[in-house]
């Protein structure tokens, strides 16, 4: 049963292009958050391939439980978008900061990479986007489910 986990299925493929989707539109919604004299650069593309990764493999493995799964399952792929969007914006701005020699070492600069979270976390307590990664999860997850039950 562990080989058939890794095929690809419709519903993987729904739940990866479903994330993508909603970390493009969240980021869209971070881009206003933040302070005007940040660069983006590839904020979008990095969140949507990180929205595409967490849809296969955390939503898309666990399609097939039921609606009421899939709700939480969309929750839980959700909350793994927004870590691991923390994650790699919090290193990109740490290795920004290592090329202008703001850390003395290397624990400096992986301590850097929370506290550099920390603060991407202070601006990004907003209700509206907030409501829209966990709905925005939770109809991935059931979107998932529902591909999962019709194509199965």
């Amino acid at each position: 049963m562990a080989k058939t986990r890794t095929l690809p299925t419709a519903a993987r493929l729904i739940a990866a292009l479903s994330m993508a989707a909603l970390g493009w539109f969240a980021s869209d919604l971070v881009r206003p958050l933040m302070p005007p004299h940040t660069a983006f650069g590839w904020f979008n593309y990095v969140n949507a391939v990180l929205g595409l990764l967490c849809g296969w493999y955390v939503i898309g493995s666990r399609v097939g439980r039921g609606y009421t799964d899939a709700l939480a399952n969309g929750l839980t792929g959700a909350l793994a978008l927004v870590i691991w969007a923390f994650f790699a914006q919090s290193l990109n701005l740490m290795l920004k900061q290592a090329m202008e020699n703001k850390y003395d070492g290397p624990m400096q600069a992986i301590i850097g990479i929370f506290t550099n979270a920390v603060g991407y976390a202070q601006f990004l307590v907003d209700p509206t986007l907030i409501a829209a990664l966990l709905i925005g999860g939770m109809i991935c997850g059931l979107l998932a489910e529902a591909t999962s039950r019709r194509w199965s």
